[in-house]
């Protein structure tokens, strides 16, 4: 059976990101399977308004309609119902697939698909029986156009918090949206967890299908890379969720410690100006080179170009970058987040947590926005407390302080703790034969 779907998401084509391509690839896969597939998404002003074409025969529409931030766009609940209507009708949907919980489309879609429905249909029975009535242009009735039953999938790409209030906004909307979902597809277990608190949705109702890529496209180079110099690959959006403070902070020490390791990054993004300024601040330029913004089609040569593939996000559901670094040769190294420990085998990764080491005068800083009093009072504490730190650095040296040198193994500890368990049952069976009368006889 062949369905007509529509995919609608506020991320896609002609942006870059992992949630666009992922988008195409599925409808290009789909096609190929004799469905019909049509792309939701908000214009690209000047160019891309109304209907257009990608290869290989999959139709977009650009829906006008404002961005907000970020190339999402703001709840526009009644606002983007007739557009949604023309378009189910028109394309005779069928299945309606919402993409990533800041999608305002996504979430719309799904909220708007209920009303093509045959509960909906029968409590206005009236109006639809005098619209099945009705002839099209081509002299053709609409009755079974009014008739089909549209399923709801979501496919949720991100983490998200459940206590600030980014976190706490969204997944009230996303709680209204998937109320009455058909099935919520997640990339990974942890994500699936995490969507469905966020949600409040039926576990039953809810599956893990990770993210995949084709592997052919990101070969690994013909010849092993050269150990000196080093280089380290990031390629990835330039933004605070992908952890670039995590790498403006390291990449200086990482350079002064190794002097033979480069570092190319490629990407853009908000946090681009933060590299271009660190860059400036310690003279790195001939160390760290910036590519600037990266087509998909171009991610495989930097890769191949790199030793080691540096993943600083803060938060990941499932991370499809490290499948394509792993597949071109990279080693991995990456922050513990998210889904990112489901993704490679433990021999293709190695793990760091995402802290950053804050510096004294960051720290003083951060202290006085505590308050105009309470600020000045804890900066004076912090102070005393650094003083007086360096003081017992004086007075008792590292040297002289008895280290641990062996601690009890959990082995050793079962054994000793097995040995006293059997002593103290020997100890009770011997009192229990000494207050026998047959014993007190004698």
């Amino acid at each position: 059976m062949h369905h007509n779907i529509l995919m609608v998401c506020d991320f896609f084509h002609p942006n870059i990101g992992g949630v666009e391509n992922h988008i195409y690839i599925l409808a290009v896969n789909l096609l190929q399977r004799g469905h019909k597939v049509v792309i939701v998404t908000h214009s690209y002003l000047p160019s891309r308004v109304g209907i257009r074409w990608l290869v290989p025969g999959l139709k977009v529409y650009h829906v006008p309609l404002k961005v907000l931030i970020s190339n999402a766009t703001l709840p526009n609940y009644l606002t983007f119902l007739p557009y949604i209507r023309n378009i189910v009708l028109r394309e005779r949907i069928t299945i309606v697939h919402g993409h990533a919980s800041l999608s305002s489309y996504a979430q719309e879609a799904i909220l708007h698909a209920h009303l093509f429905g045959s509960h909906f249909e029968s409590m206005f029975g009236w109006w639809r029986g005098r619209e099945g009535k009705e002839k099209d242009r081509k002299g053709q009735s609409t009755e079974h156009e009014t008739r089909r039953e549209i399923r709801t999938v979501f496919t949720d790409h991100s983490l998200f918090a459940l206590d600030d209030a980014t976190g706490i906004l969204t997944n009230k909307l996303l709680a209204a949206a998937l109320n009455n979902v058909d099935a919520v597809i997640c990339v990974s277990h942890t994500a699936r967890e995490n969507t469905i608190l966020r949600a409040n949705l039926d576990p039953r109702t809810s599956y893990v299908i990770p993210s995949a890529i084709i592997a052919e496209q990101f070969r690994p180079p013909s010849s092993p890379l050269p150990i000196d110099p080093i280089t380290i690959v990031v390629v990835s959006r330039l933004a605070y969720r992908k952890g670039i403070d995590l790498l403006v902070a390291s990449a200086p020490r990482i350079c002064s410690l190794y002097p033979n390791v480069n570092f190319l990054i490629g990407g853009s993004g908000p946090k681009l100006i933060n590299l271009l300024q660190m860059r400036e601040a310690y003279r790195l330029q001939d160390r760290i080179t910036l590519l600037g913004a990266v087509n998909h089609h171009e991610v495989r040569d930097i890769l191949v170009k790199g030793n080691i593939y540096l993943n600083t996000s803060l938060t990941e559901s499932f991370g499809i970058g490290l499948l394509e670094a792993a597949c071109t040769g990279c080693f991995i190294v990456s922050t513990r987040v998210g889904g990112v420990p489901e993704v490679l085998p433990k021999d293709m990764i190695e793990f760091a947590m995402p802290n950053e080491d804050v510096e004294l005068w960051t720290r003083m800083h951060k202290t006085l926005r505590v308050g105009p009093f309470a600020g000045v009072i804890y900066l004076i504490i912090l102070i005393v407390e650094c003083l007086f730190f360096l003081w017992l650095e004086l007075v008792t040296p590292r040297r002289d302080i008895h280290y641990v040198e062996e601690d009890w193994k959990p082995e050793q500890f079962r054994k000793v703790a097995r040995e006293e368990k059997e002593r103290e049952h020997k100890e009770d069976q011997l009192d229990q034969t000494s207050n026998s009368p047959v014993r007190q006889l004698y």
